[in-house]
């Protein structure tokens, strides 16, 4: 069924007739509740793909108001992230968000507390009100991220971009990615490179989409260059197994590579224990970016984090200039860290 368009701006009730459902379905799916509603995938994308064609948005007034810029940029994160210290995961970032907001003439607004829970999860929506509207548009980070917000303020037009790659069903959102994939996949030809031909892999518990980025460069690799990789991690279990351990310090691995800098010390520890020593009897890579007290020392790669968020403060810069950027996603090269966890196969 079609709706016409008339004078009048677009309702729930037309975004439901064209797509076919309850406009109870329309309201729960745009206020970020369809996963706890159980409503389907389908019926999701059925009502975001109407909420595109009719040019709804649930709230007018804010959006009227947003036209009128006022070089305020609002940084979000979804849980406690903001440093207390230089050491801190997300110092770089902010650092990067705030250089270039300086020298772009914006002012920062930081969104410390909105809608924060018991749980420390923070939440962009509070009494159905996006608190982010105080911001000509925002740059969005965090583990924790809450996918029916960001597609809630993707359908209602809102200007943000996201620090990280995140699947958002129905929705498009505009994103800054460390590109994990190319990285992973270019540490294993960096290892084919010394003669490594037997791989082992050690995974992380997080199901997370730069955990999945990196596994599929790995994977890639390992197929593209003829490699064979038969650990636990390879085939999808977490942790360092002591089974295969034992495996590895007999030879059926020469070179690991590891997802997190925690596994890779904890790695090191146990194959110590059992007389054999990084990297002169096993090469160890690493697929994170190594703390500062370790910098340089394991092969690894890196993620250019104050780059990052010198980006996004330019890619929303643009899309504010140009509301048309708004689905674009960019990703952005991972270098890699020589380090000295990986030699020659003897």
């Amino acid at each position: 069924m079609t709706v016409q368009r008339r004078g009048k701006a677009p309702s729930q009730a037309d975004v439901a007739r064209l797509a076919g459902v309850s406009q109870s379905a329309v309201s729960r799916v745009i206020s970020g509740d369809a996963a706890t509603a159980r409503i389907p995938e389908e019926t999701r994308r059925r009502v975001f793909d109407a909420v595109r064609e009719l040019g709804y948005v649930a709230n007018p007034a804010a959006r009227a108001m947003r036209k009128q810029r006022n070089n305020l940029l609002g940084v979000h994160t979804f849980e406690r992230v903001f440093p207390h210290a230089r050491e801190d995961f997300y110092f770089e970032f902010l650092l990067g968000i705030e250089e270039r907001a300086e020298e772009t003439g914006f002012d920062l607004v930081l969104f410390t507390s909105t809608g924060a829970g018991g749980d420390g999860e923070r939440k962009i929506y509070r009494g159905g009100t996006n608190r982010l509207n105080l911001a000509d548009g925002s740059i969005l980070l965090g583990v924790s991220t809450d996918r029916g917000e960001l597609a809630r303020l993707w359908y209602e037009g809102y200007t943000f971009v996201h620090i990280g790659r995140r699947e958002v069903p129905g929705a498009e959102i505009p994103q800054i990615i460390p590109d994990y994939r190319t990285a992973s996949g270019r540490i294993v030809e960096r290892l084919a490179g010394l003669g490594h031909r037997r791989f082992g892999y050690v995974r992380d518990w997080l199901e997370l989409e730069p955990y999945a980025d990196r596994r599929t460069g790995y994977a890639e690799a390992i197929a593209r260059l003829g490699l064979s990789d038969a650990s636990p991690g390879y085939l999808g279990a977490p942790g360092i197994d002591e089974v295969w351990l034992e495996e590895v310090v007999g030879g059926a691995a020469t070179a690991v590579v590891v997802e997190s800098v925690r596994l890779a010390e904890a790695l090191r520890e146990r194959l110590a224990a059992r007389g054999r020593k990084v990297p002169d009897d096993i090469s160890v890579a690493v697929l994170e970016g190594a703390p500062a007290d370790l910098a340089g020392q394991w092969a690894s790669l890196e993620i250019p984090r104050k780059e990052i968020g010198r980006i996004a403060v330019d890619r929303l810069h643009a899309m504010l200039d140009d509301p048309g950027q708004r689905a674009e996603s960019l990703l952005v090269p991972c270098p890699l860290i020589a380090g000295t966890t990986i030699a020659a196969v003897s």
